[in-house]
């Protein structure tokens, strides 16, 4: 079995609040990456509330985003979101609710391979590989970097370095 998980890949991280060029440039490519995969597709929605200012993170990066029912929070409607498709809420970068799933899933119907895309590479995507890494370190854990975006150029590309450098794969 394979899956992709499709990590933070809301307005607010697009093209709103967040939103970079390098974020817009991505979506078609994963739309298609989703369009045409063969498994099983998990989304992340990074999810904050009225009082985020107030929290470490707000404090940390003082810009509201991702407030749970707003327009910004919805995952782009260019990609294909099925109803079937579970979809992780996250207070944070890293889902271990996600981890401990896929977790369970493996045991029940061995999974093959991991594919991670999305928002931010940089942030939660590099937070969301290692997590799965180290709740399944025997699963082969890969991250397409023509469907992720970083905060930039650069920190993207120093995750792609950070995460090899601990066995997931770069494609592509």
């Amino acid at each position: 079995m394979k899956v992709l998980v499709v990590v933070d890949m809301q307005n607010d991280f697009i093209d709103q609040a967040l939103g970079t060029k390098e974020a817009v440039a991505i979506v078609d490519d994963v739309s298609e990456k989703i369009r045409t995969f063969d498994g099983k597709v998990i989304y992340t929605r990074d999810t904050h509330h009225p009082d985020y200012l107030t929290t470490q993170e707000g404090m940390n990066l003082p810009v509201t985003h991702c407030i749970e029912g707003s327009e910004g929070w919805k995952i782009s409607s260019a990609l294909p979101v099925n109803a079937s498709d579970m979809i992780f809420d996250k207070p944070t970068f890293g889902s271990k609710e996600l981890a401990v799933y896929l977790e369970k899933l493996d045991k029940e119907e061995k999974i093959d391979e991991i594919e991670v895309i999305g928002l931010c590479t940089d942030i939660c995507v590099i937070s969301n590989a290692l997590l799965i890494k180290a709740f399944l370190p025997e699963v082969r854990i890969s991250v397409d970097p023509k469907c992720c975006a970083g905060v930039t150029p650069e920190s993207h590309e120093n995750a792609l370095s950070a995460m090899k450098m601990c066995q997931i794969n770069i494609t592509g």
